[in-house]
């Protein structure tokens, strides 16, 4: 049913499940500059769960944006943006699932294209950056969450979803944003290998929260977002909210300054559970999503090939 567009020849409008509900023939893999993987993996949670459904809510919502940006002046969408159908999760091992996402996004940056993941839950990132450091050894994540996640192990397991940026550190450097709950355990290790930790609410200005956030990273990156660094007031929709976050003109803030003075190369919004919340958290996922595309495609500097 590619050749049919909707509201053509009187058999449409259609219900594509693509980003923007764009019709597959708008949106081709070979003209996107940014490629969609779906990750419905929920399987570490230890509050509220269904992170699972996040990504097909994100998708279902963003039906209802505006293809032009009154900030950034521009219809985002014209970058092109391809959404590969959802993946099956592979549960037989955290190696399994991992080797899919690593997969995945090797053969979409191979193609010279930025892969933009939605989770499901934070451990999905681990997948995404083992492929981005091989391609990019000089890499490192901008990890902006609530929680620190550098709990060597938690409930059993070193591979959850309070080690993430634990077991990132071992294959890139991490600069964390927006922290504002640590465990004594994580308080310690930060101390001990002097961890770029930014806490919040901040003792500066954004500008400033904002600069020293940049001046810890390298010129690429990989931007991972765990939707609660949002305060629950406009994302309530999270497996663990933490009062007292970032609301939306912050965290836009810092992702502007970033993507003005760093190459952005890949990048997930994760832990959404949309089940937890008002639909509008996961509308909000959605322009998260779309307005951190239009930072990259139209901020960010050109800093060698891909």
């Amino acid at each position: 049913m590619h050749e049919l567009r909707g509201g053509q020849s009187g058999l449409g409008p259609f219900q594509w499940d693509t980003f923007l509900d764009t019709p597959p023939d708008e949106a081709r893999y070979e003209d996107a500059g940014f490629v969609v993987l779906s990750i419905p993996f929920d399987g570490t949670t230890s509050f509220r769960s269904g992170t699972r459904d996040g990504p097909s809510a994100i998708i279902a919502a963003s039906g209802q944006l505006e293809d032009y940006d009154i900030e950034l002046g521009v219809d985002i969408s014209l970058a092109g943006i391809h959404t590969v159908p959802e993946l099956v999760p592979n549960l037989s091992s955290m190696d399994a699932l991992f080797g899919q996402v690593d997969r995945l996004t090797t053969q979409v940056i191979s193609d010279g294209k930025i892969p933009a993941l939605l989770g499901g839950e934070h451990t999905v990132s681990i997948g995404a950056v083992t492929a981005l450091a091989r391609r990019y050894p000089d890499i490192a994540v901008l990890y902006l969450d609530a929680h620190g996640d550098l709990r060597d192990e938690y409930m059993g397991t070193r591979w959850g979803h309070a080690s993430v940026a634990r077991r990132l550190m071992e294959i890139c450097p991490v600069t964390h944003a927006g922290v504002r709950s640590l465990s004594a355990e994580e308080h310690r290790f930060i101390a001990d290998e002097s961890l770029n930790v930014n806490l919040w609410p901040p003792n500066s200005s954004m500008d400033e929260y904002a600069r020293a956030i940049i001046d810890d990273l390298p010129s690429t990156i990989y931007v991972s977002i765990d939707l609660d660094v949002l305060d629950p007031s406009i994302m309530a929709a999270v497996g663990t909210p933490e009062p007292d976050g970032m609301l939306w003109q912050d965290l836009a803030h810092v992702l502007r300054l970033v993507c003005e003075a760093k190459r952005v190369v890949g990048f997930d919004l994760v832990e959404l559970a949309p089940a937890e919340g008002p639909e509008a958290c996961a509308y909000t996922a959605a322009k998260l999503t779309y307005k951190l595309m239009g930072y990259i495609s139209t901020l960010m500097p050109r800093l060698g090939a891909c």
